[in-house]
C-alpha cells in the first residue's frame, strides 16, 4: 500500500474550467461536480495528465540518492536477455502506450476547500462550510497529517453552532456585525481573540500559499477573511456563483455569429482553492535496475524518494481544463507536509 502520503493544495490564478463536456442546460459546457453534492472537483485523471506533463516538460534538475536526474532521464535495464528502456516520469506516473507496470503515484480527485465570493466590504470573501472542512479532516486523518489546529474534535463542536455565521477576528468584511455576500445578508459572530476559527485561518494562511514574501498580502486576507457559512447556504452558492461566460465564433466574410457557434461555459472564479492527496509506494517493478536511483533498501524508502522526486519536480504553477489559449485554467501549486 501507499507508504508516502502528501497534500497538494491548488489555488486557481486564473478562471478554471476543468470541463465535464456538453449537456443540454442553461450551461452548455458545465465544470466538473460531484453528483450528490454539486461540489466543484477535478478528476484525478485531469489532474493526473496535466502534472505529468508539467513534470515532464519542467525538465528540472533533481537531486536524489546523492545524484542529479531530470525527470524523462533514461534507465537502460536487461529484461529476458533483451535490452530495453525507461524513464522516471513512466516509473512515478506509469508508462504511455503500453502498460506494463502502474505507476507509483496515486491522486484523488481535487476537491473544493474555500470558495471565493463577491462581499460588500474586502471586496470578496472565502466561503467554506462545516461539511467541506470536516471532509478536509477526515483525508488529513486519512494521510496521516493531522495538525491540532484542524483535527481538534472542539472544532466539530463549534462549527455545528452555525447560525450565526462564523468569521476570525479582525474580518475586513463585516457591516454593523453582518457580513453581505452577493445579494444576501448574514448575522455574524466573530471571534474575540484566535480561538478555534481563528486559529483553523491562521493554519489556512500558513499553509495555502507557498512562498511568505511573495504572498504575504494573500496570506494577510486569508487569515482574516474567511467565512463559514451553513452547509445549505454553501452549497447555494456553490451553485449559482460560478462564472458563466458567453462566447461565440465569427464568421471572417460576414462578420457575424457563426450559425450554431454561441455558446456558453462556466469557470471556477479566480482565487478559488481546492485541495488533493497525492500517495506514493515504491516503484511498481520487479526488476531493481529500472527503478534507478529510485533503488533502496526497503519499499518504504523507495515510495520516499518517489515522494521527493514528486515534490522537486513539481512546477509553482500548471495549466488545467480548456481554453490555455485565452489564459484560463493556470493553478499555483503547495505542496504541504506537516514537520
Amino acid at each position: 500500500m501507499f507508504k508516502e502520503k502528501r497534500l497538494l493544495f491548488l489555488i486557481a490564478e486564473t478562471p478554471l474550467h476543468p470541463g465535464s463536456g456538453s449537456e443540454v442546460g442553461i450551461v452548455d459546457l458545465p465544470i466538473q461536480r460531484e453528483k450528490h453534492t454539486e461540489f466543484p472537483k477535478i478528476e484525478s485523471s485531469t489532474l493526473r495528465g496535466c502534472l505529468r506533463e508539467a513534470i515532464e516538460s519542467s525538465n528540472k534538475q533533481i537531486k536524489l540518492n546523492d545524484k542529479q536526474i531530470r525527470p524523462k532521464d533514461k534507465i537502460t535495464y536487461k529484461f529476458n536477455n533483451v535490452e530495453k528502456v525507461t524513464d522516471y516520469v513512466s516509473l512515478v506516473f506509469g508508462p504511455e502506450g503500453e502498460e506494463t507496470h502502474a505507476g507509483a503515484l496515486t491522486l484523488t480527485d481535487a476537491r473544493i476547500l474555500l470558495f471565493p465570493v463577491k462581499s460588500l466590504k474586502g471586496v470578496f470573501a472565502w466561503i467554506t462550510c462545516p461539511m467541506v472542512l470536516e471532509r478536509f479532516k477526515r483525508d488529513l486523518k486519512v494521510a496521516g497529517l493531522e495538525p491540532k489546529e484542524i483535527m481538534d474534535e472542539g472544532l466539530s463542536k463549534l462549527l455545528k453552532k452555525i447560525p450565526p455565521v462564523k468569521i476570525p477576528p479582525g474580518s475586513t468584511l463585516t457591516v454593523n456585525n453582518n457580513v453581505v455576500l452577493e445579494e444576501y445578508t448574514f448575522g455574524v459572530e466573530e471571534e474575540k481573540e484566535k480561538e478555534k476559527i481563528g486559529k483553523l485561518a491562521e493554519w489556512f494562511a500558513a499553509n495555502i500559499y507557498p512562498n511568505e514574501n511573495e504572498y504575504s498580502f494573500w496570506k494577510s486576507k486569508l487569515e482574516k477573511d474567511i467565512v463559514i457559512l451553513p452547509d445549505d447556504d454553501f452549497t447555494q452558492f456553490i451553485r449559482t456563483s460560478t462564472e458563466i461566460v458567453t462566447r461565440t465564433k465569427i464568421d471572417n466574410v460576414t462578420g457575424t455569429v457563426q450559425s450554431g457557434a454561441l455558446w456558453t461555459e462556466e469557470y471556477l472564479p479566480q482565487d478559488t482553492i481546492m485541495y488533493s492527496l497525492a500517495m506514493f509506494t515504491a516503484p511498481r517493478v520487479e526488476n531493481d535496475e529500472q527503478k534507478g536511483v529510485f533503488k533502496a533498501n526497503t519499499p518504504e524508502e523507495e515510495a520516499r524518494l518517489v515522494a521527493e522526486f514528486f515534490k522537486e519536480g513539481l512546477p509553482d504553477v500548471i495549466q488545467i481544463g480548456g481554453n490555455q489559449t485565452i489564459g484560463k485554467g493556470f493553478v499555483i501549486l503547495n505542496l504541504y507536509k506537516e514537520a
